[in-house]
């Protein structure tokens, strides 16, 4: 479907908006993925607060020309899917990993963050950070591990203490 000029600008001005915002943005090629399953792509990136879009080249390198993504454009040749991470900045990645691994035919070109391209083994490093809550469940976890050990720790000697006291 072709766009005039106005949809355009509009695409680039929102795009733009959702760009300076995110905290990473990771680039895919969707050319041999379903539509179908490009929508149940769509619905876990809602989920997870990961905006997804599938914009035309030109329109892109212009887009990210203005924010902290420009190191993507050398990566945007054939068909592009971007996804950015709003809250956590492993995201998108995990969920483009997650969705890469079901999906042979999806191919990750590049992510970037805090204005750098990241290599492969840096994208799995920013995938596997946890989110703020995951790292606030396993503080609690471990406080609370922690607090029954050393409370186990007391009974222990109280007990001790108790049977040198009736010899």
């Amino acid at each position: 479907m072709a766009l005039n000029l106005q949809n355009k600008k509009d695409i680039i001005y929102k795009t733009i908006e959702i760009s300076k915002s995110a905290i990473s943005a990771i680039i895919a090629d969707p050319s041999r993925i379903t539509a179908n399953e490009i929508t149940k792509l769509r619905k876990k990136a809602r989920e997870k607060n990961v905006i997804i879009n599938i914009i035309k080249n030109t329109l892109l390198r212009k887009i990210i020309k203005k924010t902290n993504f420009k190191c993507l454009k050398n990566i945007l040749k054939g068909q592009n899917i971007i996804a950015y991470s709003i809250d956590n900045p492993g995201s998108a990645v995990k969920l483009f990993k997650e969705f890469s691994k079901k999906n042979k035919n999806f191919q990750i070109k590049g992510a970037a963050f805090e204005g750098k391209l990241l290599s492969l083994s840096q994208i799995d490093y920013l995938a596997n950070i946890p989110t703020i809550k995951e790292a606030l469940t396993k503080l609690a976890i471990t406080l609370k591990i922690a607090s029954i050990g050393k409370l186990v720790y007391i009974i222990y000697n109280v007990c001790k203490i108790k049977e040198k006291n009736k010899k």
